[in-house]
């Protein structure tokens, strides 16, 4: 974004386009990652820019994507009012044909089973830091300024996270 788009409104339709593309991917995998796919997220960052469009004239490009996240995670929450926030980590099907075996295929799908569950048993804070470091790529300093928190606190996150996976995971039989 150039600095004069800075001191403009986002009702100026280039930049309300960059914005839509720089941020709209990032947020609705956050919102993915915080409350699942049954939430339908992708609706949820329709609803959050469609509230920036209307509220375009009070706010500048600067604090769009604060605004946005803000506007996104209450609109989240009174969706899902009281209800377990829930992920389902979907699992990659096998092919038609493979040339693995079949007890192989079965270990494999008992193992994602076990995945899915550890990871939905996590804490909110911890599935969504782990998530977005392990699934989004994120770095670290990245996942801390998109949360608010400190980066150290992501490292401990993600390191407790990755000792509870790893327990679970391995113990854990179907």
């Amino acid at each position: 974004m150039t600095k004069s788009d800075r001191n403009k409104n986002v009702c100026h339709e280039k930049v309300f386009n960059e914005l839509f593309k720089s941020l709209s991917k990032d947020l609705y995998n956050f919102l993915y990652y915080k409350y699942g796919e049954n939430n339908n997220p992708e609706d949820v960052v329709q609803v959050a820019f469609e509230k920036l469009w209307k509220n375009c004239k009070m706010v500048v490009p600067d604090k769009a994507k604060s605004f946005i996240y803000t506007v996104a995670n209450n609109e989240m929450l009174n969706s899902i009012s009281r209800k377990k926030t829930a992920l389902n980590y979907s699992i990659q099907k096998p092919k038609d044909h493979s040339i693995e075996s079949p007890e192989y295929l079965l270990e494999e799908k008992e193992y994602h089973e076990r995945l899915k569950k550890a990871i939905e048993e996590l804490t909110e804070e911890q599935r969504v830091t782990f998530l977005l470091n392990r699934v989004d790529g994120k770095k670290h300093q990245e996942i801390a300024d998109l949360l608010g928190i400190s980066k150290k606190t992501v490292e401990k996150r993600i390191y407790t996270t990755l000792k509870i996976l790893r327990k679970k995971v391995e113990t854990d039989k179907i």
